[in-house]
């Protein structure tokens, strides 16, 4: 189908013009029938009333001369003393044997426009003709002011139309002006919203709620890339720091301490790769289980507990749910983590079931979160430590992975202070939050 190349103005204005002219030509022509009709109907109740009246004077007194005569036929005569009106009185052959002035043939056979009526006056036939010239006439004066009002009226309602809608349309043709200088590297911009609080107000509110929207996903990427940037930098300036001494000052190391430094930077990237892969990817991509949370708690509380720290397990009760295995394990083993990263000898976890669902409580008892920033910690790469060093901050992934996941799997986390003195974190799930099949409850997350 070929596309339209014509505006909305003219297009609303073209079918306006098209629906009022198509109701006004219907409304002329029934018009214009329906006066001709009734002064069609006007004429016959004339010439039936002149047929009665001439009927009744043949029963009462024969045949008339040239005129009705009595008082059955005053009104008749006064009413209609023109000459537009005509009678005959015909014998049972058709013959003609008066009328009210000579004519060449019988009314019913005269073809100069009389409306024509019959009276029987047995045994002879009364005909009255009325000249049909005034309904010409009456409907031709009428047709003429139609003629020239009609097209007077869809002029008028064009232009208005056409006004009207230009008005309608500017606000949107503003609107387009904008969105057209608007590009990539220019998101702050809006389009103006008319004060009006109609479709096109909404429209434009819409659209400034959508660029503000791709204005904070733009910010978002551009500081993941930064952050990540800066994250792969460090590892990668640790291990061409150790080739460079290595290769401008041969034995200046101890035997293995290249080999070692190169080992632990490039795990360190690993683990910050898959960090950033488990966050960008689509989903868990596994599908559902049963899961005890309670093994899991219980298997990184040995885990950690190997590293010196005391790890309190007392409050570790039986708790299942349904969900990814592989992303719940995730989501304790980096409770767990910054637990032991920030505790300065004890961390607690416990496992609870709370009704419907169940808790995952990891306690330390370290320097704890500040309340203002609560919310922040769980955003990609913000880490409340000073340094940026592998040993004080980790990656500051893990928490925003917990957080992610956590929601992927319709549950949530938060983050208080401990009665350890640290922080506490508390994660809960629905125990049956992934029944209906996970992907369809995970929403995708880009970078």
């Amino acid at each position: 189908m070929a596309e339209s190349r014509t505006s909305v103005r003219f297009r609303t204005t073209a079918v306006a013009v098209l629906v009022v002219a198509a109701a006004l030509l219907v409304g002329a022509v029934v018009l214009v029938a329906l006066v001709r009709d009734s002064l069609r109907d006007g004429l016959e109740a004339t010439a039936e009333q002149r047929a009665s009246a001439i009927a009744a004077e043949i029963r009462v007194s024969g045949l008339p001369a040239s005129e009705p005569s009595g008082e059955w036929a005053e009104e008749a005569l006064d009413e209609d003393d023109d000459e537009d009106l005509v009678w005959q009185v015909a014998d049972a052959d058709g013959a003609v044997l008066r009328s009210s002035r000579p004519l060449r043939s019988t009314l019913e056979e005269d073809d100069r426009g009389y409306l024509v009526v019959t009276e029987d006056a047995d045994p002879y036939t009364v005909l009255v003709g009325v000249s049909l010239e005034e309904v010409a006439d009456s409907t031709a004066a009428l047709v003429t002011p139609l003629m020239v009002g009609v097209p007077s009226l869809l002029l008028l309602v064009g232009g208005t139309v056409w006004v009207v809608a230009g008005r309608a349309l500017a606000p949107i043709e503003r609107i387009r002006r904008e969105v057209e200088e608007i590009t990539g590297d220019r998101l702050d911009r809006r389009v103006p919203e008319p004060r009006s609080r109609d479709e096109v107000h909404r429209m434009a509110r819409t659209m400034n709620q959508m660029l503000g929207r791709l204005q904070d996903s733009r910010d978002r990427q551009q500081q993941f890339v930064a952050d990540a940037s800066h994250e792969l930098r460090s590892p990668l300036a640790s291990i061409r720091q150790a080739a460079e001494v290595a290769r401008d000052h041969p034995g200046a190391l101890p035997e293995g301490e290249l080999t070692a430094a190169v080992l632990e930077e490039s795990a360190r990237m690993q683990r910050l790769v898959e960090q950033l892969l488990l966050l960008t990817r689509d989903g868990v991509g596994r599908a559902p289980h049963d899961v005890d949370l309670d093994d899991l708690a219980l298997a990184e509380a040995r885990r950690v507990a190997r590293s010196g720290l005391e790890v309190d397990t007392a409050g570790v009760g039986a708790g299942r749910v349904r969900g990814d295995p592989t992303a719940l394990a995730q989501i304790v083993r980096n409770l767990v983590d910054n637990a032991a990263r920030h505790a300065t000898g004890t961390v607690a976890i416990a496992v609870r079931e709370t009704g419907d669902g169940v808790e995952i409580i990891v306690e330390d008892d370290g320097a704890g979160v500040p309340p203002e920033h609560r919310e922040r910690i769980f955003e990609r790469f913000v880490r409340l430590d000073e340094a940026r060093t592998k040993d004080a901050g980790g990656s500051g992934l893990g928490l925003a992975i917990v957080k992610e996941t956590v929601t992927a799997h319709g549950g949530t986390v938060t983050v208080a202070t401990s009665a350890l003195g640290g922080a506490r974190f508390v994660v809960r799930l629905a125990v049956n939050g992934l029944s209906g099949g996970f992907q369809a409850r995970t929403r995708t997350i880009h970078p």
